[in-house]
């Protein structure tokens, strides 16, 4: 099983479909992309890659990232996608940890000044790599085994030293059939836009695409502009995309300001696919009213990529269900080839309603962590991947994600769900976005801190006040739960997958 098979497929079923595209404009047809990636798979092993050795992709958005992912597929060879926001000092840590054997980089993340010690640096803009995909006779798809690793993804880090997750060949194919049955269809005359980093799971779902055989446009920007997206739609059809909230809200504002219909929003999007970060009720209520029901949520994990619940349009749009409210505020059902259970700290399940930490086990679960066995010990046990999340089950199977294990606050004894809090405050007039954490308190143990950021037609601080938030919190939530502290910030830190980092965040309260 390797999937470059998939693009090898595509070719031959259509192989002067125009297939990737550098904003609106067509950059290979189907045959030209499995070209490409046959000629570099023959010039890596030419430079000495062998399969299972790993190539490591640093580069902003480009349409040679697909090119040089499925020919590193070709060859054998395991990718190592890095997100274009990391420190130099960041990527030179996964190069040494992941052992890569060659680098492919844009020289807008990685000057030419930079050095990577013992690896290859390779400009994917330049001569050079134009050659390596142009030049010469292409080789043969090598082949790999269900269980060879295909990504080593490398995870966010925000606790330490991030994690390589092995992510298999079997765990992508699984996760891109997946797709079908459980995000949505895809015909051959659909668009894939790649706004979200193709580092994280934006790139992946060039999967399902192509075993579609649809279309792959990246943004002529390389990332997201919610203006330039629009018209990416408008010119090249309806869009599908992966976006984390904070983008889901950006597009959400940009057509709100622009007066769009829903119509008008239907011409430029066919589905946006949530996940990655909490999306509270209040904003997937608005995105609905504004943009219509093209919207899925997904829930996953780095170590389960893009695949644990699903809540689907249809659930999304069934507002006449009795409980409609609580179902948006979930992350969905549990998606067909995983099982999902909450349980308590024994592994063994919990009754519905009951909060305990989230389980998954199938065939989209990792195989372990590079080159660390006891955290990879510590995630796999008794046959399920541990995510560290906790939620509940209701009796129909619905999941709501109540937080991280290690962002809960206990305060007098009494366990306080920071996005419990989040929720209740972004419906406070006012309010863009907002973060909850615990900080030490000699009584309590720890006291409730919501990080506020106002609106932008509102002064910090002024308009959006403490006291008009401490009564909109006792109208709505348990006095114990309610913020102890509110602190008034022009915008929430965030890591480069756009995850508010609230590591940070209960420095500061500590702190203060």
């Amino acid at each position: 099983m390797n999937l470059a098979h998939l693009l090898a497929r595509d070719a031959l079923r259509a192989p002067d479909r125009p297939t990737l595209f550098d904003g609106s404009r067509c950059s290979a047809s189907a045959a030209q992309w499995a070209a490409r990636a046959a000629r570099l798979a023959a010039a890596l092993r030419a430079r000495g890659v062998q399969p299972g050795e790993r190539v490591l992709l640093f580069m902003r958005n480009h349409p040679r990232y697909l090119e040089l992912l499925f020919g590193a597929w070709w060859a054998g060879a395991v990718v190592v996608p890095v997100n274009a926001k990391l420190h130099p000092a960041e990527v030179r840590w996964i190069a040494d940890n992941a052992q890569a054997s060659i680098a492919f980089v844009t020289r807008d993340v990685w000057p030419a000044g930079e050095d990577l010690p013992g690896v290859p640096v390779i400009d994917a803009e330049s001569a050079e790599a134009t050659a390596l995909l142009e030049d010469g006779e292409g080789a043969p798809i090598v082949e790999r085994a269900p269980e060879d690793t295909a990504w080593l993804f490398y995870t966010s880090g925000t606790t330490g030293r991030p994690k390589g997750v092995m992510i298999t060949h079997r765990n992508l194919m699984t996760m891109g059939l997946t797709y079908f049955n459980d995000v949505d269809p895809i015909a051959a005359h659909d668009v894939i836009a790649y706004a979200a980093p193709m580092s994280h799971g934006a790139g992946i779902y060039a999967i399902p695409h192509l075993m579609a055989g649809a279309r792959h446009a990246v943004p002529a920007s390389g990332g997201f502009d919610a203006a330039e997206l629009h018209a990416l739609g408008l010119a090249l059809g309806p869009l599908s995309l992966f976006a984390a909230p904070t983008i889901v809200k950006r597009i959400v504002d940009h057509a709100e300001a622009q007066g769009l219909s829903v119509s008008d929003c239907a011409r430029a999007y066919k589905t946006i696919v949530y996940g990655g970060a909490p999306m509270y009720a209040a904003d997937i209520q608005r995105a609905l009213r504004v943009m219509g029901p093209r919207f899925v949520q997904i829930y996953g994990q780095g170590e389960t990529p893009m695949t644990g619940t699903a809540l689907s349009r249809a659930v999304l749009a069934d507002a006449a269900h009795p409980r409609h409210a609580e179902r948006i505020a979930s992350v969905g059902v549990a998606q067909t080839p995983v099982r999902v259970r909450v349980a308590g700290p024994d592994g063994e399940p919990l009754p519905p309603g009951e909060i305990g930490e989230v389980l998954v086990q199938g065939d989209t679960v990792m195989a372990g962590y590079w080159r660390n066995p006891e955290a990879t010990a510590a995630a796999l046990r008794g046959g399920w991947l541990w995510t560290g999340d906790l939620g509940a089950l209701d009796a129909d199977g619905f999941l709501t994600l109540k937080d991280r294990s290690k962002d809960l606050i206990i305060s007098g004894g009494s366990n306080i769900y920071p996005r419990e809090v989040e929720e209740v405050l972004l419906t406070a007039p006012g309010v863009a976005e907002v973060a909850v954490v615990g900080a030490p308190d000699a009584e309590w143990g720890e006291s409730v801190v919501a990080f506020v950021v106002p609106q932008a037609s509102a002064a910090v601080g002024a308009a959006v006040d403490a006291a008009a938030l401490d009564a909109h919190c006792l109208a709505h939530i348990a006095r114990f739960k309610r913020p102890k502290r509110y602190v008034f910030l022009p915008a929430l830190p965030k890591n480069h997958y756009g995850k508010v980092l609230k590591t940070e965040l209960r420095a500061r309260a500590a702190s203060d």
